[in-house]
């Protein structure tokens, strides 16, 4: 299992508890493979190569989604490059700040009239980036100022935002539950109404006056095309099997991710959606690397 992101982090430890329930549902060892860089483009591109025999599968996140999008010289095609065997998770994205440089603001309301008072920056884990292409679509839908501070990854973005260099950051609530749990960040408002499962008091961007508004992070498992039929259903048939349980659902909850099965199907139809939604906002702010 190609897994195109470092290890430690969201996609790479939601993937290796897959790994291992598939190891079992399908009595065949499941080995996780890091391939990081570019974004995802690089494990992406060494699944797309891959013999397609059923043994080797990828665990392809948003981040690979969008690589195509921004950066100028992507080398793949997410709506024909690959073959989706279905979905896995949804990796719920939170919009916090850091309190004691927006002292008093408490809600998405009470930010957006601060930054039309006085704009302010946020960061998020690299330009380009699914947490980036929200809140500039965001921006746009509230009509307040904001600077993009791009960094390489949600972790120097973070110690920023704690130290006070940085005002607000979207992104995911693996990264950011910690910080929110001691009171050091502020979380203003969810991507989206499922990620009240972890954070039940605090609203979702829809429910704070953007009703169109809603985006979370999420991963499938993907094959090579040309891959047999009787595999993809089999792939399949485990990964429905596996994410129905409770103690799946639990392990993935725990790591901050919500089991979220889609069939194949369903998961081209959200790609080619996303896909789309994000190259408008990418070429609308003429965001590319």
């Amino acid at each position: 299992m190609i897994v195109a992101f470092p290890a430690g982090g969201p996609t790479d430890a939601t993937a290796r508890l897959i790994a291992q329930k598939l190891s079992v549902a399908l009595s065949q060892p499941v080995i996780v493979d890091n391939r990081p860089g570019a974004s995802g483009a690089i494990g992406t591109t060494a699944l797309i190569k891959s013999a397609p025999d059923g043994y080797t599968v990828s665990m392809f996140g948003m981040p690979a989604l969008v690589a195509p999008i921004v950066y100028r010289n992507n080398a793949y095609d997410v709506r024909k490059d690959f073959t989706c065997v279905a979905s896995v998770y949804d990796l719920p994205l939170v919009f916090m700040i850091n309190p004691a440089v927006l002292p008093g603001v408490g809600t998405l309301k009470d930010f957006i009239a601060a930054a039309k008072a006085q704009p302010v920056n946020y960061s998020t884990a690299g330009s380009g980036s699914i947490g980036h292409l929200a809140m500039e679509q965001l921006k746009d839908m509230g009509g307040f100022p904001m600077q993009h501070v791009g960094y390489k990854g949600s972790a120097p973005a973070i110690t920023d935002l704690l130290g006070g260099q940085i005002a607000a950051m979207f992104v995911d609530l693996v990264a950011a539950m910690p910080h929110i749990r001691s009171g050091r960040l502020k979380a203003l408002a969810l991507g989206s109404a499922d990620a009240r499962a972890f954070l039940p008091d605090v609203p979702s961007i829809a429910q704070q006056g953007f009703a169109d508004f809603n985006v979370s992070s999420w991963s499938g498992l993907i094959v090579p095309n040309a891959t047999p039929p009787a595999v993809l259903a089999r792939l399949d048939q485990g990964l429905r099997r596996i994410l129905a349980e409770q103690d799946t659902r639990t392990r993935l909850q725990n790591i901050g991710a919500l089991s979220a099965y889609q069939p194949p199907e369903v998961m081209k139809r959200r790609m080619a959606g996303e896909f789309e939604r994000w190259s408008k906002v990418a070429s609308e702010k003429d965001i590319s690397i």
